[in-house]
């Protein structure tokens, strides 16, 4: 057959579901090496889904590259600042199963609403002017 060798790896899980994968991996390859492999694409599929369904990747409706390039990059920005706030948090618990650590994405984005969202205030914190002239030339 034409091109390179590759791995054809199968899983069979507990709940009798069985999966596979293609690797092209050397051929000196451990089992381990495989098997980690593999499981590092699961972390790149769950990194997507939380981009997807909890900073809005999926929701860019313009018509432009560099519009999508930017909406992109906020949303990897958003997600590696959220990630690091989690990590910095659960830094230092050595978790082998359980909860994922506090807090989560959708925790944050629900703060970052409410925040988001609180009306502006009526008068300048520093001087008491106030900022929201009443008659507005027309």
């Amino acid at each position: 057959m034409p091109g390179e060798e590759v791995w054809v790896v199968g899983e069979h899980c507990s709940t009798g579901e069985r999966k596979y994968y293609v690797s092209n991996l050397p051929a000196e390859a451990s089992i381990k090496q495989l098997a980690g492999a593999i499981k590092a694409r699961w972390i790149c599929e769950q990194a997507h889904q939380q981009l997807k369904e909890e900073l809005g990747l999926d929701h860019f409706e313009g018509r432009s590259w560099n519009g999508l390039h930017r909406h992109t990059l906020m949303a990897m920005i958003a997600y590696a600042f959220l990630q690091s706030r989690r990590l910095k948090q659960a830094a230092g618990e050595k978790r082998i199963c359980g909860p994922p650590p506090q807090p989560t994405l959708p925790a944050v984005r629900t703060e970052i609403l409410k925040i988001i969202q609180k009306p502006p205030p009526e008068t300048c914190p520093h001087c008491g002017k106030c900022i929201f002239e009443k008659n507005l030339p027309k």
